[in-house]
């Protein structure tokens, strides 16, 4: 499936882009942008992110997936990456602002390649201020983060060290008088110290989904039904999915999931490497 390119101006950028001081010319766009009533969330970490921030990456999009929201990223290793993921996972659109052009052997970085189709085959988009060849440099990396934060209602830091280039997204949202969001880390990790500044210094301090929406503007569903399955599970991996509405131990997570124990103990190793599920106190619940 061939997914052109094509080049917008600013009349068909998203409203908030416009509002800001050094908005861009054009930018060059694959695929299809939310749609316009939807609320953008730009959602950006540490490149070396931890089990902890995957967690929460895909538990805090998961509890979008009902609601008109976009995740924004810049598609980078580490938590850009599992945002995007996340937000396919769940069905919510999902939109890569890189720092190259979209040319296919270009898109950085290229070890991402395969999720750059897999946002343009599930409706995503893919946008770059630079032209289709142009080789990821230095300076076109904060560049593109002020296009993704530029964009979005609210940013959400998930984790950054104190030095993390990601701090440089939060500080560029601030500037344009956006929410910053951001989770709280456990003292002395680093990969958690830049986050836990930036909630010093005002940030808001996200303990769920619902803190997402309310800065986002939207009103929680009444009586919500269960968080939507991701689309890409085994038939394994979404029974024992199905069956933990509660924390249960294992043997009677396999019982209620009705599987041999050879099928549910691969798929909950699938399901704890992705961070979808996690064991506490010898049970296991969702993430």
């Amino acid at each position: 499936m061939s997914f052109p390119m094509r080049q917008l101006g600013a009349k068909d950028f998203p409203a908030l882009l416009r509002e800001i001081p050094d908005c861009p010319t054009h930018l060059y766009m694959r695929g299809t942008m939310p749609p316009q009533d939807y609320k953008l969330l730009c959602v950006v970490g540490s490149r070396a992110c931890t089990p902890y921030g995957r967690r929460m990456t895909q538990s805090l999009i998961a509890g979008l997936a009902k609601y008109p929201v976009g995740i924004v990223s810049g598609m980078a290793l580490g938590i850009d990456g599992e945002a995007h993921k996340a937000a396919l996972d769940v069905g919510l659109p999902t939109v890569a602002v890189l720092p190259s052009g979209l040319d296919d052997k270009i898109i950085y970085p290229r070890i991402n390649q395969p999720l750059a189709q897999r946002i343009l085959k599930q409706g995503g988009a893919l946008l770059s201020e630079n032209e289709h060849t142009f080789v990821a440099m230095l300076h076109s990396f904060p560049q593109r983060n002020r296009i993704s934060a530029g964009m979005s209602k609210a940013t959400l830091i998930i984790e950054a060290g104190e030095k993390s280039g990601t701090l440089i997204t939060a500080r560029l949202a601030m500037d344009y008088n956006r929410e910053v969001l951001a989770i709280p880390h456990e003292l002395g990790r680093e990969s958690g110290a830049g986050v836990n500044a930036l909630i010093r210094e005002g940030a808001t301090l996200v303990r769920s989904s619902g803190d997402i929406l309310e800065a986002l503007g939207l009103r929680p569903i009444e009586n919500p039904t269960q968080a939507m399955l991701p689309t890409d599970l085994t038939d394994s991996e979404a029974k024992i999915l199905t069956a933990l509405t509660e924390p249960l131990v294992r043997d009677e997570l396999i019982e209620r999931a009705a599987l041999s124990a050879q099928e549910a103990n691969i798929a909950l190793s699938s399901l704890l490497i992705r961070g979808l599920i996690v064991e506490r106190l010898g049970k296991v619940e969702r993430a």
